[in-house]
Formats: C-alpha cells, structure tokens, sequence
C-alpha cells in the first residue's frame, strides 16, 4: 500500500512544469517548491510534468534538477523521477558499474523483485545501456552469488497464490538434504529451487522445514552458506515470506550505527513508497516500537529530511 499523498485537486503538467521554472529562478532554488510538487505526484503524473518541461523550456527536467540541487536531496529527487523499471535498471548499473560491485544494492534490488518486475527491468536495462543484463552480470560476479542472480533473472516463475503441498514437502526435504544433513553443501540444489519456485511456494517451504526441524530454513542458510550467496538467499526468503519486514529492518541498518547508509535509506524509500511504504511503516513500528518518520527525522536533516517524510506520510 502506497503512502503517496496526492493533492485532491491535482494541477495541470503543464501548471507544475511553470511552478518548477519559476522555482529555479533568482538566487538559489526554492528546493522546497521542488517538493511540495514532486513528492505529491504519482509515477504518471511526473512523467508527464516532465514532457510539458521539456517541450516548455527545450531542457530536461532531469538536467535542470542536478544544476539546482545538491548533496543527498539531489540524489533522492533524481531518482523518484524515473518510472520503476529505469529506476532499478539505473540501481543496478551503478552497483555493476562501480570499482567494488555494490552487492547490497545489487541483492536487495533484484532479489525483492517479482517476475514481471524483472522482465521489465531487464528490457530497460537493455535498451537504455545497449548491454544485457545477463551479461553484465556474467562479467562482473562470479562463483555461486552469480550462478543464483543469473537464474534468478532468467528462469520463468509463477506468481500467483496457489502451491501444491507435496511439493512443498519434497522441496523441503530436498534442501535439507542439500544442506544441513551432509558435510559441506549442495549449493546447486538451493539454486535450483530459490530460482524456480514462487515466492507462495518457498514461504510454505520455510513453515514446512520448521515443522520438520525445529527451526527456520533461514537458519539453516546461514549456517550452511556465506557471503553474497547467502545474502542472495535470505533476501529471496525473506521477500517471500514477510517482504514489509525485510524492508523494515533493511531501513533499520541503513539508520543503525555511526552515520547514516544515504544511499540506502534513499533506495528504499524511494523504490517502495509507490509500492508497499505503508506496511512497511506498520512493520518497522512492530518491531522497533517506534515510528519510521521518528528515525528518519533523526537521521536525516534539511530539504533531503522533508523530501524523504513527504514521500513516507504521516506517523504510524
């Protein structure tokens, strides 16, 4: 569920692309004017504010906005401003891109994604930096962390709600026997099925595994697995089995600690608000028995502090 607040009389695009002109103008820009038309317009709504801009002012929004803002508001912004697919293509090429691969980012946007997330994001990827995803990844990761991004990007899921319970016991069986009861692990078998099988399917996986062995199939990945690998799979399991507390707890580390993760704390904001922001506030409250709005008034301070609480809404 979204916590996007829209203006119950929305302006034209064209209105808003004036407002944003004038809001560049003189000494400085209203970075406040910014956000209060911004963060209150829907995916559909900005795109088109940002057409009537460029065939107004013959400038990109997108330019316009990296010469006027600055610093952690400039990054979040930028962006929000990219439809979903574009977003998490930009995401992933940067992690791809960058000296060290950004592993985190990588994982935490592709593993979270459903299917059709997925498919649309690799045709964006593709045609925006003419290179496959495939490929890219094929070249930059390697060992088992790469072997389950590929499949995962790769293999047909289903989506829907409906599992078949034997199934469900025989997988679980299977990863058992795949880990926990031999010496080393068969990381093939974890692939196969993380990469394979619904989201609906591994979450009865995880409950049938617990009645079987007194414990989570979570805790058998960590035990049996390391590195990016294990990310890899906790990520999936746990999108799979509560996806607003991953996300919640993801938040969590992203605030915890000496100084703030900026980039993280932004992703996620910014990629769920459209999405599911509101179970993950009532999550994050569960859990911490405190507002997500108080830790982000906390850790985060000027204009990138109001644009991030615009786009989150109002306490829990």
């Amino acid at each position: 569920m979204s916590t996007l607040s829209i203006p119950p009389v929305i302006p034209s695009p064209r209105e808003d692309a004036v407002k944003l002109h004038k809001a560049f103008k003189g000494l400085g820009c209203d970075t406040s004017r910014v956000i209060n038309i911004l963060a209150h317009r829907n995916e559909e709504q900005r795109s088109l504010i940002q057409q009537e801009y460029e065939t107004t002012y013959s400038e990109l929004l997108s330019k316009r906005l990296s010469k006027e803002l600055h610093g952690h508001v400039k990054k979040a912004i930028s962006l929000w401003l990219h439809d979903p697919p574009s977003r998490d293509a930009k995401v992933v090429r940067k992690a791809l891109s960058a000296t060290v691969v950004d592993n985190q980012a990588l994982t935490e946007t592709i593993c979270s994604r459903t299917p059709s997330q997925l498919r649309r994001l690799k045709e964006v990827y593709l045609s925006t930096y003419h290179s496959s995803l495939e490929t890219d990844i094929e070249n930059q990761l390697s060992g088992d962390h790469k072997k389950l991004l590929l499949a995962y990007i790769t293999t047909p899921r289903y989506e829907g709600p409906e599992l078949d319970p034997a199934m469900v016991e025989d997988d679980a069986k299977k990863l058992y026997k795949a880990g926990e009861k031999r010496m080393g692990t068969d990381e093939k078998m974890f692939i196969e099925i993380f990469s394979e099988k619904s989201s609906t399917h591994l979450a009865a996986v995880d409950s049938a595994y617990i009645a079987s062995h007194g414990h989570s199939l979570e805790k058998a990945i960590k035990k049996e697995t390391s590195a990016s690998f294990q990310n890899d799979l906790l990520t999936i399991l746990r999108c799979a089995t509560d996806p607003a507390l991953y996300f919640a707890k993801s938040l969590r580390k992203s605030m915890k600690g000496v100084g703030t993760q900026d980039t993280r704390l932004i992703r996620i904001i910014v990629t769920r608000t459209e999405i599911d922001m509101q179970y993950i506030k009532i999550a994050y409250y569960k859990k911490y028995e405190k507002p997500l709005t108080n830790a982000v008034r906390s850790d985060t301070s000027g204009h990138y502090k109001d644009f991030l609480l615009a786009l989150i809404g109002s306490d829990y």
